[in-house]
């Protein structure tokens, strides 16, 4: 197969570049998903045979300008996670060693970023008072794919001492709701071990306790 033409072309992203073949297909690509040695527009000179393994690397960096177009359109819709988002192009049949590539060039490119997400992520749970504790804050974070160490960094940032205060005291709330039943000489007795559990700062509790003496 040779290459017959090669073009800019007016797409969603600058520097892609349409391939047309002597077989009559044409591929969109850029230079970013192809190997060093053949990124540079100018090695595919026209009438030249190309190598199998020339082939295969346009059609991997094919696949995924693809991915990358329809990840650009999700995250201009919503922020992303890189689980999510990953999940998201692979049921859209996209092919996994592509989507792969194409969430490292996005997470380099700061356009999906984990750490963001969680914040986002954590102040929209607290706005609709959806959240209970910093630990299940960081389940949830979890169960997304976040990493702890994103999480805790998200969570740290997110929760000032008068917003974690604000939470512990729908915590409690719920908790009461929760164990109705149970004698309030036998709640209060595991409350303190129960809500440290939970997450909460040490200041916070002092902050509490402090103020149910007073």
């Amino acid at each position: 197969m040779k290459v017959v033409s090669l073009k800019a072309e007016n797409a969603r992203k600058a520097g892609a570049v349409r391939a047309e073949f002597s077989d009559g297909s044409s591929l969109l690509f850029t230079g970013e998903y192809l190997p060093d040695w053949i990124s540079d527009p100018d090695y595919w000179e026209t009438g030249r045979e190309l190598s199998s393994g020339e082939e295969e690397a346009l059609r991997f960096a094919a696949s995924c300008y693809r991915a990358e177009t329809h990840a650009l359109r999700l995250i201009a819709r919503a922020e992303q996670n890189s689980l999510g988002l990953t999940v998201k192009l692979e049921r859209r049949g996209h092919d996994a060693a592509a989507v792969n590539a194409v969430i490292s060039c996005l997470r380099n490119r700061k356009l999906l970023d984990d750490r963001r997400y969680a914040q986002l992520w954590i102040r929209s749970r607290l706005s609709a008072k959806k959240a209970f504790s910093p630990k299940g804050l960081l389940v949830s974070l979890g169960k997304r794919g976040i990493r702890r160490d994103d999480s805790l960094n998200a969570l740290g940032a997110t929760l000032d001492p008068e917003t974690e205060y604000a939470l512990l005291l729908r915590y409690l709330e719920r908790d009461n709701r929760k164990n109705s039943g149970i004698s309030e000489k036998k709640r209060k007795k595991f409350l303190k071990s129960k809500i440290k559990y939970e997450g909460f700062s040490s200041s916070v509790l002092e902050k509490y306790f402090n103020d149910q003496i007073d």
